[in-house]
């Protein structure tokens, strides 16, 4: 083995200027025209021709940034969307990726100023904690990466170099916005933000676009070509002077060309299947009722003109959620979790009411924290921005962990009764039916109008018997029947 500091000693003695060379692996010693002996001492080379070309060559290091731990015992994640594609110059904490594990996603940022020389994944793709996850090169003379980071890279040019940089500062954008301007090739350093903190936004996009190209125009979609029928197939037109035939429908062989197919289960369809095989070990209890809630939809027409002046959409699940805490404070065993051995039992100090949402992801159920203490205006705007970003796939693992009490809106999807799986390690769910208007009788024997809403209940039968749970119930229903009832309890 040479050593490169032998390599500029024997270079000085030999004459040649040294002033540019670098500890690097991409040196390229002499091409095949050049004739290059070495020992220890000296450098022997043919005459008129110059060891080393460095005077436009930049010596950067690639560094394989590795997916770190993100907590929860993650150990891998789904790759659901790159921010970034090789070739991009990246700065510090900008946007590289965003993945998902089975309770959040998650968007990874840059730790490095550099360039990015390799994806490791494609998309949909499974990424390992700590593997490299994409290269940077970065700039040697600016610090020196681990020496486990580093790994050896061909020569590049600095007018490349140069050429691929994006100077200016920091940009603001989401990670559509990004994907955006991604997707049409746009530097997002030569697009002029008008959002807060001067974030680009997707209307700065598209107008860059129109200024660039013209009109942006939807892809058109093809006409479906449907070819004539055979003569033999054709039905002959009937005379006029005789009635008209009824057409005898041709009959042709069903040609079927689809295939099955078979992929990776993923995501929080792969939390699902690890909560529900769990879910199996508890004997479940059920019991179903049936709420009368006339006067709480008055209440909510009410106050929504109210929450709409503040913000704040106002539906039925911040009373529904309220009313379970009102019951959990005189039921705390509702509020509990038994440990796997079965031996002991752990009464929880708050009440983290999750909510199930369908979402394109799948089935997730982030949670409402610490409502015992919150107003049912506080549960309201935090269900707004647990709904919102659950539909934009941005949930954090906060929001998704820590969960003691669970219910399941299925109502707004439709339905009356149910039969809802405990989520472990909690011990009791509720699932809501939807609201329907039937006839009911009042105590004089008339009968009125009545918004009526099944609720089915399931709880862990090892630690709650059913009279706890139909006390529960029925103080539950009776906040809910009469919303007015609520205040006496409220702190």
């Amino acid at each position: 083995a040479f050593s490169v500091r032998e390599a500029r000693a024997s270079a000085r003695t030999a004459g040649v200027c040294v002033h540019h060379v670098r500890s690097c692996s991409s040196i390229q010693f002499i091409k095949s025209k050049y004739v290059c002996l070495f020992d220890k001492s000296a450098l022997k080379f043919s005459h008129q021709q110059r060891l080393f070309r460095t005077s436009a060559v930049s010596c950067g290091q690639i560094v394989q940034f590795k997916l770190s731990d993100i907590g929860e015992g993650i150990t891998e994640v789904t790759v659901k969307e790159w921010y970034i594609k090789e070739g991009d110059s990246v700065s510090q904490f900008d946007s590289i990726c965003e993945v998902q594990s089975d309770k959040a996603s998650v968007t990874i940022t840059s730790r490095y100023d550099g360039i990015i020389r390799k994806l490791h994944y494609n998309l949909d793709e499974i990424a390992y904690v700590g593997k490299p996850l994409v290269d940077i090169e970065i700039d040697a003379s600016k610090g020196v990466a681990p020496e486990e980071d580093v790994v050896e890279t061909p020569a590049m040019s600095h007018e490349e170099h140069t050429h691929q940089e994006i100077k200016g500062h920091k940009t603001l954008a989401t990670p559509a916005v990004r994907r955006l301007a991604m997707e049409n090739n746009i530097k997002l350093s030569e697009v002029v933000g008008t959002g807060k903190d001067n974030r680009i936004l997707k209307e700065d996009i598209l107008n860059y676009l129109a200024k660039q190209t013209g009109a942006i125009l939807p892809p058109s979609p093809k006409a479906e070509i449907i070819p004539p029928l055979p003569k033999s197939e054709t039905v002959p037109a009937a005379p006029k002077d005789k009635a008209r035939k009824i057409p005898v429908p041709v009959s042709r062989p069903i040609a079927f060309s689809g295939k099955d197919k078979t992929e990776a289960i993923t995501g929080f369809h792969k939390a699902m299947v690890k909560t529900m095989s769990a879910a199996l070990k508890i004997p479940h209890f059920g019991y179903c009722d049936e709420i009368d809630l006339t006067q709480l939809i008055q209440l909510r027409e009410e106050l929504k003109p109210l929450a709409q002046t503040r913000g704040v959409k106002l539906s039925f699940m911040p009373f529904f959620i309220k009313a379970a805490s009102l019951g959990l404070l005189q039921y705390p065993i509702l509020n509990a979790s038994l440990d796997e051995s079965c031996q002991n039992i752990t009464y929880k100090a708050s009440h983290n009411i999750g909510v199930a949402m369908d979402t394109e992801q799948g089935l997730i159920v982030p949670n409402v924290k610490n409502v015992q203490v919150c107003s049912v205006f506080e549960i309201a705007s935090e269900l707004n921005r647990l709904q919102s970003l659950g539909s934009a796939g941005q949930l954090g693992t906060n929001d998704l962990t820590g969960g003691t009490f669970t219910l399941s809106n299925i109502g707004t999807i439709g339905g009356t009764y149910t039969k809802p799986v405990i989520l472990p390690p909690e011990v009791a769910i509720g699932a809501l039916g939807k609201i329907q208007v039937l006839p009911r009788f009042n105590g004089k024997g008339e009968v009125f109008k009545a918004q009526i809403m099944n609720v089915s209940w399931s709880a862990d039968h090892r630690i709650i018997d059913g009279a706890t749970m139909a006390r529960f119930s029925n103080l539950w229903k009776s906040y809910l029947e009469n919303p007015a009832s609520m205040l006496l309890d409220l702190k």
